[in-house]
């Protein structure tokens, strides 16, 4: 039930900030007793989708990050064809700034990019994480789209919170390395082909060791 008030919630019927429908109405709407709307209505205040006010009502809070994120790791938003769709969004977006940052580098970003793979292979065991991340951001930044940038970074954050933070490492330290290598040295050369054919073997990598780590932890 909780799945399917999300659903209503995030399909725009109702807007950030205002009152939700009674009980009632949405026994009516979602086909449910009354007894269910109030745990599920009960179950998403506590986790901060919903504001329920003494006296006044119950108010969508919207869809705040920190929210979705929580959200995210219970499965209420994603069942498990919209985690793999998650997942190929995020790779097809990474493959594409790839391409662009190719296009668009300067010397200046060269420099950059390759302090941060230097970071990768230098830095301790437990910030090699944050290094990864930091490299594909740089990547995000050269692209030039801040658009692109920005829906990335939070496709990031949300497999970061929403599985990796569940499953550990899931792959070794070098493999991971060696996969960030050719994307450099595809954008140093400025060759956004084979920027993007780089990144795309590494994303399709990354997301079936991930998927596997989540299916043992969830096994």
């Amino acid at each position: 039930m909780s799945r399917r008030l999300i659903d209503y919630l995030m399909s725009g019927e109702v807007a950030p900030g205002q009152r939700i429908p009674s009980e009632r109405q949405l026994t009516e709407m979602l086909g449910v007793n009354r007894p269910t709307v109030r745990e599920a209505i009960k179950s998403l205040g506590f986790l901060g989708l919903l504001e329920i006010r003494q006296s006044s009502g119950t108010y969508f809070r919207g869809p705040e990050s920190d929210v979705l994120y929580r959200l995210f790791e219970l499965g209420l938003v994603l069942g498990e064809r919209g985690s793999k769709d998650l997942l190929r969004a995020r790779a097809e977006l990474e493959v594409l700034v790839a391409g662009l940052a190719a296009e668009a580098v300067g010397a200046e970003g060269v420099e950059v990019l390759r302090e941060r793979l230097d970071a990768m292979r230098t830095c301790a065991d437990a910030e090699f994480p944050a290094a990864d991340m930091a490299f594909h951001a740089t990547v995000a930044d050269l692209c030039g789209n801040l658009v692109l940038r920005d829906m990335l970074k939070g496709l990031r954050a949300m497999i970061q919170r929403g599985w990796i933070e569940r499953t550990g490492t899931t792959r070794s330290r070098q493999v991971a390395y060696d996969d960030h290598v050719p994307v450099f040295e595809a954008i140093e050369r400025g060759d956004a082909e084979a920027a993007r054919t780089a990144m795309a073997h590494h994303m399709e990598g990354a997301a079936q060791r991930l998927l596997a780590a989540l299916e043992e932890a969830d096994g």
